[in-house]
């Protein structure tokens, strides 16, 4: 079996800490990443400050979607990236949609709050997963381009598990 670099880490970091662990797998979905090219429907959902989150306000834009909980240490360490990707590039077109997989959405808005994460943020609900169901592993990030009307769009990159810095940032060259 061959590791690279993120597979290496992710399974040290496994080993490191099997309660968070077995906790991350016990939550997986069986569901696999969406393959590049593959169409998706976007939901209108409730983000966590308590807006609405509309398909049609990203439409025609490249739209990260980027599932993640407060437990999970990969997200903690890729989230900070993930904000800053957004900040510096959602004048040009780039959108984020951060799914949470907490059990209570109390838990998702503390540690925004906490973190001082000002990307846009939901829960993934069980009427949100019927239509955007969560890719088995965490964290995980697909990219789309959405059509003019938002309700749908085409992966353009899709990816299990904790990006680097440099790969997340990576992702502006999708706008």
């Amino acid at each position: 079996m061959m590791f690279n670099r993120r597979n290496l880490i992710q399974s040290l970091a496994a080993l490191a800490a099997p309660g968070v662990a077995a906790r991350a797998w016990a939550r997986a979905s069986s569901s696999p990443l969406p393959k590049v090219g593959s169409s998706l429907a976007m939901p209108a959902l409730s983000l966590l400050d308590g807006r609405a989150w509309p398909p049609a306000a990203a439409g025609g834009k490249t739209l990260v979607v980027y599932w993640w909980a407060s437990w999970c240490p990969f997200c903690a360490v890729q989230s900070p990236h993930i904000e800053a990707l957004w900040r510096a590039h959602q004048a040009k077109g780039l959108e984020v949609l951060a799914l949470s997989i907490d059990s209570k959405p109390e838990s998702a808005v503390a540690y925004m709050k906490n973190k001082g994460y000002s990307f846009p943020a939901g829960m993934l609900t069980p009427a949100v997963a019927k239509i955007l169901p969560k890719p088995a592993g965490l964290p995980v990030v697909v990219v789309l381009k959405l059509a003019r009307n938002g309700r749908s769009g085409k992966v353009v990159f899709a990816e299990a598990g904790e990006m680097f810095p440099e790969d997340v940032e990576g992702l502006k060259k999708y706008i």
